[in-house]
């Protein structure tokens, strides 16, 4: 694992414990969120557009 995704999993593990501390995910369900929160930190750093369709197609899929 490099510097660049260490970097993402601690800033999503930030997030994901600021969504717990303010109630919109609790700790028995952070698994089905992290994932979801890591990519697209990793699509937002990476300069990836929101329009490329990829967050679409991994809510379509979750769906199922």
């Amino acid at each position: 694992m490099d510097k660049f995704d260490k970097q993402a999993l601690q800033v999503a593990k930030e997030v994901i414990i600021k969504f717990i501390e303010v109630g919109r995910i609790s700790p028995s369900n952070f698994g089905q969120h992290f994932d979801v929160i890591y990519k697209d930190i990793i699509r937002t750093i990476s300069g990836e557009t929101a329009g490329d369709g990829s967050r679409e197609a991994e809510m379509a899929g979750k769906d199922k």
